[in-house]
């Protein structure tokens, strides 16, 4: 079993052994300390486990005695070895029915030796790390399983409530219950209605004084309320019969026919994985929902899955249930702020101590106030919240044949039947395909609104041959996939029906712009499953990032044989151009309604609950960043910021003029005094890049030539950075330890410097600085390596070095 155990286990039994007993490693006490939390988690959880393992074991029909064994050995077995550290196991409600069938066909100790089986297929199932697999299960067949279970249960203990006893089936269940009513016992019943009315309303007490009473379990009061109104009134009444541990049966050798026991087997298995593992991810949700409580570490499944097998192991053999995560206890231990797993472990000795010392308090309570107890928490196992859950995503066929067949047949029959439901619904969905065709103003329009798949081809076939020839067509596909058989079929008619002189559009229903053109009759990329090209398209996967450039073979020359097909239905009507970019390069317009429909169908959507809170609360940015207009260089993408972060100013060769230098070039010098005394941002970053074009007309300028254009004027701000570069006294600037590559690149470098020498003369950053609330920052990046350098000034040397992770805290 070692051999499964997750590096977390064996790298502290590798540590143990790397440290011998009388040298501790460094840092780590060799007290067992428990914090508070803990402890009184641990109390809270085992008020509730008490009652519930005794009215579980009474449901299935097992030793009552079972129960508090399956209790002890979850909370100290698979507490011990678990994933989930704040997952509680034991006897669990969903495994009732389970549990009830196996006794009632094999007997109790043919049933421990499944649950030992069961546990050791969960073991191997860990070993495979499988764990994840199991959560694939739809949430419908998983809710709809518990529901069928919860609903048996109610059925069947409804029996003891009235004073009689359960049949096996819930059909049988039912039929006898006409007759269980007209024979009720009125002490059972009467218990049984006191157990369920502390139940409803002891969390609903009001005022200051139900608030420290409802801190007290409500099952604990209810069957402890219950015990003592049974007892001081006298009533005559079945209650727990916990034989001498001496007798307690133990798992014997499996006996039965051989189908049966393996079907068993997987019943318990997979019954007893899903919902271990369920509730470990939902232990998550409600441990990080805490508030105030930190951050805490995500159960490892797979360690959970080997802590829940060797669980079952032991408890099986030891004569004990079946044990599973338990969302009751879980849930109370969570909300009695437990830290670690130590409640969970503590809370299984309680029991083990309860077991051994409290039986005389035990005997005394009413087998009727444990079935009122075990009734509730079925009925509660329908939830109302599950079945609106469901029906909002379409999903209640799945919940209802998947609940009545567990109810009706069995819970793998009802999992069965489910799954192959759920199956039928997908293919169902994948199929639902809508085409339309109808004529607007002598243009037909083709409306596809689902998947293309090739179930749809002959429905696709039938509708794009109602467009007659010559004629223009415009095809709007409104879904996400596409397989070949529907892109053959579309691209063999669209090169038909360009060839007899009509015009194809393949336009995205909601964007209303044209998506793509499949084969060589496109002119444009294809983009994430829409029909587009890969034989005369090569386009990369960040083609978006690459203005949609594709690299595209030279097309044939036009033999004039048969029309342009090229053309889209737009250009159709008008003259080619003769300045029409080549083929493979939209033009702008047409890239610029393209990119505006991209980001409002992909990126809008993530990007609106935040554009909404700064269009309220107003900008906000910490930093104010100034750097080149070269379109290689893409702010948020190299600073991992996103809107309200920056704010940037751009311009040719991140430039900042002094205070002064001339007039009409106050835009920075504007920038720069809004973001510090209005914005009040924490710091201003300069950032220069590789192969700046400023920098090299710079260099290529000749000294005291007149500047006689706009951009000539502009790049005389630059002259600084030109001088500090030709002075032999000046310190020159490296790169992560080593010189410039070349003349252009250690002016990239200088201007950097020179310019934050320009910013601290502004007198807005010069009254910053001295405040202390400014910092400045220099950054130089490097194009083609796609490398980040921070600028270090250390006394007379200025060292731009990496960006690394450690330099994230800078």
């Amino acid at each position: 079993m070692s051999a499964c155990l997750p590096a977390g286990a064996t790298e502290s039994a590798h540590t143990e052994r790397a440290h011998p007993p009388h040298s501790p490693p460094p840092g780590r006490s060799r007290r067992f300390r428990v914090a508070g939390a803990d402890l009184s988690a641990a109390v809270a959880v085992f008020l509730i486990a008490l009652p519930l393992s005794l009215g579980i074991a009474l449901a299935t029909g097992a030793p009552l005695q079972a129960g508090l064994v399956a209790a002890a050995v979850g909370g100290l077995v698979a507490g011990r070895l678990g994933g989930s550290p704040l997952q509680v196991s034991g006897p669990a409600a969903g495994l009732t029915v389970v549990t009830a069938d196996l006794i009632h066909q094999y007997g109790w100790r043919t049933t421990c030796a499944v649950t030992v089986l069961a546990g050791l297929a969960q073991l191997g199932l860990a070993c495979l790390r499988v764990a994840r697999a199991a959560l694939a299960v739809s949430p419908a067949i998983v809710h709809g399983m518990l529901a069928g279970i919860g609903v048996t249960i109610a059925v069947a203990q409804a029996h003891i409530v009235l004073g009689g006893e359960p049949q096996s089936s819930v059909p049988d269940n039912l039929r006898a219950l006409p007759a269980q009513l007209a024979r009720l016992d009125p002490a059972a019943l009467a218990v049984s209605v006191l157990t369920l009315a502390v139940l409803l309303l002891w969390p609903r007490m009001p005022g200051r004084a139900g608030h420290l009473l409802r801190r007290m379990p409500a099952a604990l009061v209810a069957v402890a309320g219950a015990t003592a109104v049974a007892a001081a009134a006298g009533l005559v009444l079945p209650v727990v019969d916990l034989p001498s541990w001496h007798s307690h049966a133990l798992a014997g050798l499996p006996e039965g026919p051989v189908l049966g026991l393996v079907a068993a087997v997987l019943t318990t298995t997979l019954v007893c994985s899903v919902q271990s593992l369920l509730g470990a991810t939902a232990v998550d949700k409600l441990a990080a929902a805490r508030p105030g409580a930190p951050s805490p570490v995500r159960s490892d499944l797979d360690r959970e899955l080997l802590g829940q097998g060797a669980a079952n192991v032991v408890s099986g053999t030891l004569g004990g249930l079946p044990v599973a995560g338990v969302a009751v206890r879980s849930t109370a231990n969570v909300h009695a702020g437990a830290v670690s797993r130590n409640a969970t472990i503590i809370h299984g000795a309680l029991v083990v101590a309860a077991a051994l010392v409290l039986v005389p308090l035990l005997e005394l309570i009413p087998l009727a106030a444990l079935a009122a107890l075990v009734m509730a928490v079925g009925l509660r196992m329908v939830s109302l919240h599950h079945i609106r859950t469901v029906t909002r995503h379409r999903e209640v066929l799945v919940y209802a044949v998947t609940a009545l067949g567990v109810i009706s047949l069995g819970v793998l029959e009802g999992v069965a039947l489910g799954i192959a439901v759920a199956v039928g619904v997908a293919l169902h969905r994948l199929t639902r395909t809508r085409i339309t065709h109808e004529e607007e103003s002598g243009v037909h329009h083709v409306h596809v609104r689902g998947q293309l798949t090739f179930l749809a081809v002959p429905r696709l076939s039938r509708a794009l041959h109602l467009v007659p020839q010559g004629t223009d067509a415009v095809v709007s596909l409104n879904g996400s996939f596409m397989d070949h058989a529907a892109y053959e079929t579309l691209q063999d008619w669209q090169n038909t029906h360009t060839a007899r002189g009509g015009t194809v559009e393949i336009t995205g229903r909601r964007s209303g712009v044209r998506i793509a053109e499949p084969g060589a009759l496109s002119t444009e990329p294809a983009h994430d499953g829409e029909p587009g090209t890969t034989g005369d398209c090569r386009c990369r996967p960040w083609t978006a990032w690459r203005n949609h450039q594709c690299e595209r073979p030279s097309p044939a020359p036009d033999t004039g044989d048969r029309p342009d097909t090229t053309r889209t239905s737009a250009d159709a009507h008008r003259p080619a151009d003769p300045g029409t970019p080549a083929r493979g390069h939209a033009p702008g317009g047409r890239q610029l309604v393209r990119g505006l429909s991209t980001f409002q169908r992909r990126t809008a959507p993530l990007v609106r609950g935040e554009l909404a809170r700064l269009a309220r609360e107003g900008q906000q940015p910490s930093q104010l960043f100034l750097t080149c207009a070269d379109s290689r260089v893409v702010t948020s993408m190299i600073t991992s910021s996103g809107p309200g972060d920056l704010f940037v100013v751009r311009n040719v060769g991140n430039l900042v003029p002094p205070p002064g230098a001339e007039r009409g070039d106050d835009s920075v010098a504007a920038a720069i005094e809004y973001a510090v005394d209005v914005l009040a941002v924490r710091s201003i970053t300069v950032c220069g890049h590789s192969g700046c074009g400023a920098m090299q007309a710079l260099l290529g300028s000749r000294p005291g030539s007149p500047a006689v254009t706009p951009l000539g004027r502009w790049l005389r701000h630059g002259g600084p950075s030109l001088e500090r570069l030709r002075d032999p006294g000046a310190p020159a600037p490296r790169l992560a330890g080593r010189a410039p590559a070349d003349d252009v690149e250690q002016l990239c470098l200088t201007n950097v410097v020179q310019q934050l020498e320009h910013l601290r003369a502004h007198e807005s950053v010069a009254r910053a600085l001295e405040k202390g609330t400014l910092e400045l920052h220099g950054v130089y990046f490097h194009v083609g390596e796609a490398q980040a350098y921070l600028l270090a000034e250390q006394e007379e040397e200025r060292v731009f070095d990496r960006v690394r992770e450690v330099d994230l805290a800078v």
